[in-house]
């Protein structure tokens, strides 16, 4: 099936027994069995559920792999997968501009564990190359990267990967499998924020894995029933409800985003614009040839700092300030404070990560609205 086909129909065939052409929510703990050792697919709903069942195959589908797995958030997946596939002693290296609960991951819950961290330049593959040791067992990134937009190039990191017997995972929530699927280029889990664009709705909270390997889906799939963090039935609808529109909200939100990011550019309270769709993006050509498209989130660095930014929001009527991104509504956010307050800001501040940047979600509204929104609350 083609994309768009797949968002409909991948898992999701009509209910066998009503025909119903949606995924019924089978809102059960448990499952009657037949006879002792003999149940009919299902036990228990921490195991397995059917509602569940189908996310997790639309989701492989969608990213080219074997293998998809649901979890209750984005971050419950990632904490997972190092539970599944690390162990002390063990060395990941990570792109050093990463969602801020996945630094906090790593440095508050894993560090603690025994897990040794080294982050890498996220747009060169060289410094990853550089950071590896002999007990490195995972390569960590995200592209488009949160929230500075950079873009890092899966392929390459899939080779140094492969040289170095390492697992390559790669954070896919900015770009989506509309825009981009890393599997193809070689890496061997993709990770999604569900909450994001594949929900779309702001109404969700989830996480999402696809897989390539048999032997590290079963690693995982151990460890999802062993620590059970799952979404619930409703849940997993809820997300699949709202996957059926995925291309067409990525359109929208994609036109919006280079709009944005064109007004940005010329507008002289702003110093700097982070839109991998712009021709002037340094690695534009790096996202085109590896990117179906660029996608809806556009950050920016306001001159004036902090009480810029604060003017800034505070004029706002259609962005809203929030945590979170991707859903319809076009959202505003402030990392420093926001997303990535669990950094250091010593080391936010290196990272490129300043008291002027905003970062917004654009959503499908009418474009010149969300412009005539940006332009009014700029001229505080």
């Amino acid at each position: 099936m083609k994309f768009e086909t797949a968002l409909m129909h991948a898992g999701q065939e009509a209910d066998k027994q009503t025909g119903s052409v949606n995924v019924p929510i089978y809102q059960t703990s448990t499952y009657k069995q037949d006879a002792i050792g003999k149940d009919r697919g299902w036990e228990y709903s921490r195991t397995g559920n059917p509602t569940r069942k189908a996310l997790e195959d639309c989701i492989a589908a969608l990213e080219g792999a074997k293998y998809g797995l649901a979890f209750a958030s984005g971050l419950a997946a990632e904490a997972t997968a190092c539970l599944s596939l690390l162990k002390k002693g063990d060395h990941v290296v990570s792109g050093d501009d990463v969602y801020g609960g996945t630094y906090r991951l790593f440095e508050k819950v894993f560090k603690k564990w025994g897990l040794e961290v080294t982050y890498a330049d996220a747009k060169n593959p060289a410094a990853f190359k550089k950071a590896m040791r002999r007990n490195t067992r995972l390569i960590w990134a995200e592209t488009p990267t949160n929230p500075l937009l950079n873009i890092t190039d899966i392929a390459a990191l899939a080779e140094i990967a492969k040289k170095h017997k390492a697992i390559l995972a790669v954070d896919n929530t900015f770009a989506t499998p509309y825009f981009q699927r890393p599997i193809e280029l070689g890496a061997d889990i993709v990770v999604h924020s569900s909450t994001k664009y594949l929900g779309g709705h702001s109404d969700v909270v989830g996480g999402l894995m696809a897989v390539a390997d048999k032997g590290i889906y079963e690693e995982v799939k151990f460890h999802q029933n062993a620590a059970g963090g799952i979404p619930g039935p409703w849940d997993s609808w809820l997300t699949l409800r709202g996957m059926k529109t995925l291309a067409v909200r990525m359109m929208a939100h994609e036109a919006n985003a280079f709009e944005i990011a064109d007004f940005l550019s010329a507008h002289p309270a702003v110093a700097k614009v982070y839109y991998p769709g712009l021709t002037t993006h340094p690695a534009h050509a790096l996202a085109d040839s590896q990117m179906y498209g660029f996608g809806g989130m556009v950050s920016f660095e306001l001159k004036g700092g902090r009480p810029a930014a604060d003017a800034f929001f505070k004029k706002l009527k259609i962005f809203m300030l929030a945590e979170s991104l991707g859903g319809v509504e076009s959202l505003a956010c402030y990392p420093a404070t926001m997303t990535h307050a669990a950094i250091p800001e010593k080391d936010r501040l290196k990272r490129g990560i300043t008291a002027g940047l905003v970062r917004l979600s654009a959503g499908i509204e009418n474009s010149d609205d969300l412009v005539s929104d940006l332009e009014r609350a700029l001229k505080r």
